[in-house]
């Protein structure tokens, strides 16, 4: 991927105050991937091959086609996306690889306040997860909302609920989860 790193750092300028569509589709490829790369943890794969796909009508276009480029990447790559995922709950820095959109996350639904008792079901569900599933339970929680329950006791219903579930309708759960966290991130980059 090419560009002048004077191109590179005045797009990477434009994406810290908000960028519209227009911006994004005027992206040189390796600003695109450095802008975008994240959106899926730790898999700039992803912003790679959504390149293919510009220009982007607008925003739900841009994700649409980072999505299907997860839904055509086959179930190997589809699984190394779920397990790039941080495990939910843990104590704050116990995870090197956290990254700052998922700390923020996990913030925004207490789960780096938890008690005592909170971290251990917690972590008790992480790895009975874990042993059945193969990878990390994944969640949208900016999205997890019930009336009267904390967002943190609501995942760990949720972890439950899907324990009981099928390994492949789990993936699939796990992917969707994973586009609507992208789709978050995005529009908190991507103004219009």
């Amino acid at each position: 991927m090419g560009g002048d790193a004077a191109g590179y750092r005045a797009a990477l300028a434009v994406c810290a105050s908000g960028m519209k569509i227009s911006d994004v589709n005027a992206l040189s490829a390796e600003a695109f991937v450095a802008q975008f790369g994240g959106l899926y943890e730790h898999s700039p794969w992803v912003a790679e091959g959504a390149l293919k796909a510009r220009p982007f009508a607008d925003v739900d276009a841009m994700l649409s086609a980072f999505a299907q480029v997860v839904r055509s990447a086959g179930a190997e790559a589809q699984l190394a996306l779920v397990r790039a995922h941080p495990e939910l709950g843990h104590r704050a820095g116990i995870d090197p690889d956290l990254t700052e959109h998922s700390a923020s996350e996990q913030a925004s639904a207490g789960l780096d306040r938890l008690t005592p008792a909170e971290y251990e079901r917690f972590r008790g569900l992480n790895d009975a997860y874990r042993a059945r599933f193969s990878m990390p339970f994944v969640i949208c929680v900016r999205k997890v909302a019930a009336p009267g329950k904390a967002a943190k006791t609501v995942i760990m219903d949720e972890m439950e609920r899907r324990l009981a579930g099928a390994p492949e309708q789990e993936l699939t759960e796990a992917l969707t989860q994973i586009d609507a966290i992208a789709g978050l991130r995005l529009k908190d980059l991507v103004t219009a």
